[in-house]
This record gives C-alpha cells, sequence and structure tokens, in this order.
C-alpha cells in the first residue's frame, strides 16, 4: 500500500494516520484512513493503539526511557513498526504534519526540510504547548525515515486572509511590527469545514457563517465566501472562548494583580492560565462536558452556562465582522456531540434570527446535518471535523502525488 503517513504531536501523545493514494483522477489520497491510531502516556508509560478500517484493533506498550525527545522517536518508530506488521508492502511515499503556528511565513502548507524547522523554532514563543512538540515529530520521521518527503501544514495559515484591523492589536506600532498580532488557529478544522458547507447549507455558504470549532480547545471564525475574516484565537491559542483548561479572554490587569499581589511568576501564570482554569477552574470538578452536563452539581451548570454565554457573546461579535449571519455551524467534540450546549448557544442567539429543531438537536452525531427550523433566519448545522484528511489532501497536492 501506498500511503500518506499523517501526524498530529503533542506532548503526551502522537496521533497517527495511513492515507492510502487513491490513484483515482482529482482525489490523489483515499477519503477515508486505512489504518489510524495513537500513542498515549509519552512521558510515563507510552502505550500505541491502533485501529484498521476494518475494525481490527491492537495495542502494545513502548519500552522506552529517556528524554521526552527521545521518547516521542521510540513511540514513533514503535507505532511505524506495528503499522508494517499490518501492511508488510507499506510504502510510505509523504509525511504531512499539524504544525500550530506558521507566523506569518506560512500561508500554505510547506515542504519541510532543516530551514523552514529553523524558522518554525523561532515561533515556539508563540505556541509553547504544542509547537515543540509538532516540530519534534517531524525531526524524529527525518532521523527514521530520511528518504520520506515531509510537509508542514500550519493552524494559522487558513487566517491569513483576514483583514489587517481585524488582526491588529492596540499596541505601540513597534511591537506589532515584531509580530505581536492575532493569528488564529484551528485553521486546518475550520478549512475542512468551509469545503463541506456547500452541500449541507447551499448558497449560504458564500454568505456571513460562522463556525465553532468546540472541543478541549475551542474557538470560532467567522468566514465570508468561505474565507476567515475574523477568529476568537489570536496572539496565542489562549484568547477567546473559554476551554477545557483554558481561561479565554482575560482582562490584563487580572494578570498584573495576581504578579503584583499573589506573587505569581510566568510559570505559575501559565499553569494557571493554561492548565488550571476554564470548564475545570469554574467547575472544580472536571475539563469535559460529558462530565459537566451529566452532574447536578451548581458548579458543574455555571461553567456549562459560561462556556455558552461566552460563544453566545463572541457570536454576537462574529457576526458584526462578517457584515450579518447567514450560518452558524457547529463542529469539535463539544460542537458535534453536546446537544445541550447547541441548545443553549441558540436559545441565548435567538435574537438573532436563530431557531433550532429539538429532534434534529438530538440526532446522534456522525453525520453531517441541518438543525434550524423553517421559520429560522440563519440555517444552523452540524458539521464532524476531519483535520487528518485535511492534512492528507494538503500534502499529497504539495507534492504532486
Amino acid at each position: 500500500m501506498r500511503a500518506v503517513l499523517v501526524l498530529n504531536a503533542g506532548s503526551s501523545s502522537l496521533k497517527f494516520a495511513l492515507y492510502p493514494i487513491d490513484g483515482t483522477a482529482g482525489t490523489r489520497v483515499a477519503a477515508a484512513p486505512a489504518v489510524c491510531g495513537q500513542v498515549e502516556g509519552i512521558g510515563a508509560t507510552p502505550e500505541v493503539t491502533l485501529v484498521t478500517a476494518a475494525g481490527e484493533r491492537a495495542r502494545e506498550t513502548v519500552a522506552t526511557t529517556g528524554s521526552q525527545g527521545e521518547q516521542h522517536r521510540a513511540a514513533l518508530e514503535h507505532a511505524f513498526g506495528l503499522l508494517v506488521r499490518h501492511n508488510p508492502a507499506l510504502d510510505i511515499a509523504a509525511a504531512g504534519h499539524r504544525i500550530v503556528h506558521g507566523g506569518d511565513h506560512f500561508s500554505a502548507p510547506t515542504r519541510l526540510d532543516e530551514a523552514v524547522l529553523r524558522t518554525l523554532d523561532t515561533f515556539v514563543p508563540l505556541a509553547p504547548l504544542h509547537q515543540p512538540h509538532n516540530l519534534r515529530a517531524v525531526r524524529a520521521v527525518a532521523a527514521l525515515m530520511p528518504d520520506v518527503p515531509q510537509v508542514g501544514c500550519f493552524d494559522t495559515a487558513f487566517h491569513r486572509t483576514q483583514p489587517a484591523l481585524a488582526q491588529a492589536f492596540a499596541l505601540p506600532r513597534r511591537l506589532s511590527a515584531e509580530g505581536i498580532k492575532r493569528y488564529g488557529f484551528h485553521g486546518l478544522s475550520y478549512d475542512y469545514v468551509a469545503r463541506q458547507l456547500p452541500e449541507v447549507i447551499g448558497e449560504r455558504a458564500k454568505g456571513a457563517v460562522v463556525i465553532a470549532h468546540l472541543g478541549n480547545g475551542a474557538s470560532m471564525c467567522a468566514l465570508r465566501e468561505g474565507k476567515s475574516v475574523a477568529s476568537t484565537m489570536g496572539f496565542t491559542a489562549l484568547e477567546g472562548l473559554m476551554m477545557g483548561t483554558r481561561s479565554g479572554s482575560l482582562d490584563p490587569g487580572v494578570m498584573l494583580y495576581l504578579m503584583e499581589q499573589k506573587g505569581l511568576d510566568t510559570k505559575a501564570l501559565t499553569r494557571l492560565l493554561y492548565k488550571e482554569s476554564g470548564l475545570l477552574g469554574v467547575s472544580g470538578i472536571s475539563q469535559d462536558m460529558r462530565t459537566l452536563l451529566a452532574s447536578e452539581a451548581p458548579e458543574a451548570k455555571e461553567a456549562v452556562d459560561l462556556f455558552c454565554y461566552r460563544i453566545a457573546r463572541e457570536l454576537g461579535s462574529l457576526a458584526a465582522a462578517a457584515g450579518g449571519l447567514d450560518a452558524l455551524v457547529f463542529t469539535g467534540g463539544i460542537g458535534e456531540h453536546a446537544a445541550p450546549v447547541r441548545e443553549k448557544v441558540a436559545a441565548w442567539s435567538a435574537w438573532l434570527g436563530i431557531a433550532i429543531d429539538p429532534a434534529a438537536n438530538a440526532t446522534p452525531a456522525g453525520h453531517a446535518r441541518r438543525l434550524d427550523t423553517a421559520v429560522s433566519r440563519v440555517a444552523v448545522a452540524v458539521v464532524p471535523t476531519d483535520e487528518e484528511r485535511m492534512i492528507a489532501r494538503y500534502t499529497a497536492e504539495t507534492l504532486g502525488l
């Protein structure tokens, strides 16, 4: 099997998928992976899980010690060995990577070499929880499979179509010139969903559309003609909506107060804002929306309500940026599966002309579908995202496979 290997590396996990090169004119890669899986527990006791398209499953422990970089490489090597065992004639034609930050330099998928990696290293301070691990996976592949070409697919690239006003902070010009601006994230997801919209909502896909990518990381994006015009995430993946453990937008004065009055240093602030806030911080129970929705604790309800309220607030802001609202689209783990969240957001946004059908909203996830009623002035839909498929497609197109 000749295939594109897709990798999405995190600090303690590594997701992977094999997309066969289809050979059908115009498609390049298959619509679904032949094999997918992930390594979890990197830094502790890594375990790799593999699932084939036929439903076969394999789970193994990775024998590894040493630094996190060495463990990433060992985990990738083990996963690759498992892939070969399940596909003895495997021919990896290319590897495609999700890379969170491309800065202003990279507005399209790019073939990766050491010079490009050195530039991407300079963006680590802008995405400290993601970028180092994304790049570590690229270097691990280069060491294990030096002849395999690699392509970086950037979460920021989709948002480079935003007007300058939408990207600007009200800071001294010297700081803006250094690159302090709104970049936006989740671009691979937005790009994939935007490409599905004509089949789901018809001509409205060309109008003012807001996509809500709701998961442990959450953001929203306003589109016109399928292009990003504004987003809730900005300089880092911390701005905007509250998330599983991230605070979302916060008065900068709060951070000054915490530094001056509570003695928090940069490390403590980073832990607070990235790991201890959001749904987990407000509820004191869990960062998992499923757990909170099943809980009768008032703190759980408060966390869910605040999450939905912030989405409704941002929806009004993004509608202003898009010049109206023709469609609202939910995606991501929470967006696709949490019907009560969609219901609350729709109720708070009724003033925009949104009305959803309870039966359609309660339908189990798994496929794209409309939720709006006949009287709704706004099309409302759920569209499952597929970032891995987007990476495979980008990789094949960039290399001409």
